[in-house]
């Protein structure tokens, strides 16, 4: 018994202080990186940086420090750190190249949160889908069609495509193409169709609605028939347009042509 507590007091005595000194500054590096942590938080809600982001790189800051106070109390006890900070890299590569899809599409959230090319509630145009956008995370962005389906596109994709923001400006501009007769006049088919324009609540003033030839194509005069509307209102006066455009025409006489011969075919 007096043989081991001899034993155990050189031990003390040789390892004591070093285990003090790395408690000490364990101690000091948890409360340091704490109110470090505070402050950065306070710089990045002073710049306006996204909570989301703040929450990231917060998180990517108490790992970091974490990690190089973990190998000083490692040293600190007089362990090699080489070798652990070597395992510690081959890891991280290994971990880097298992989930570089994900890795991938994390950068992409972040520049998607940075650049901010949209925001919640904005309608955009994205891998051959639209929708508006319901949800901006890391690694995903969620988007709800016009018929109601929730499209999810993988930022990494998303931040290395083009991106069509159709609520950036405020407004939009409804292309609709109109065709009529050969033999009805342009100025009164003209006419008809901008007081269809004119008398509809939600088409705006400016910028002003605009009814062109557009084309002499091989059965029909088509007319470019441009209105603008908000954002919200365009499915409203797209299809309501449409549909007053032909109630007009027919109130005018206007002759909206269609295929003669496919008709006589079929009566045939």
């Amino acid at each position: 018994m007096e043989q081991y507590l001899e034993s155990a007091k050189t031990l003390l005595w040789a390892y004591g202080p070093n285990i003090l000194y790395a408690l000490l500054l364990l101690i000091i590096g948890l409360f340091l990186i704490k109110k470090l942590l505070a402050f950065s938080r306070k710089i990045m809600q002073s710049k306006g940086l996204d909570e989301t982001l703040q929450s990231f790189l917060s998180s990517l800051i108490s790992i970091g420090l974490k990690i190089l106070l973990l190998l000083a109390v490692i040293s600190t006890l007089g362990i090699d750190t080489t070798a652990i900070a070597a395992a510690l890299a081959a890891v991280g590569l290994g971990i880097g190249l298992a989930l570089q899809g994900a890795l991938s599409n994390l950068a992409g959230g972040v520049l998607i949160i940075i650049f901010r090319p949209f925001k919640l509630g904005d309608l955009i145009e994205a891998q051959d889908e639209i929708g508006v956008v319901k949800d901006i995370s890391f690694f995903t962005t969620q988007i709800v069609t016009p018929d109601n389906k929730r499209v999810i596109i993988p930022n990494g994709t998303l931040a290395n495509s083009n991106i069509v923001n159709l609520s950036a400006e405020g407004k939009l501009r409804v292309d609709l193409t109109i065709g009529v007769s050969y033999d009805e006049n342009i100025e009164q088919t003209k006419q008809v169709l901008m007081d269809v324009l004119n008398n509809h609540p939600n088409v705006l003033l400016n910028p002003p609605p605009t009814v062109d030839v557009q084309e002499l194509a091989e059965s029909s005069v088509n007319f470019a028939v441009r209105p603008w509307c908000a954002v919200g209102n365009y499915w409203t006066v797209y299809f309501g347009i449409t549909e007053q455009c032909k109630l007009a025409l027919d109130n005018a006489g206007i002759e909206i042509p269609y295929p003669h011969s496919v008709e006589i075919q079929k009566q045939a």
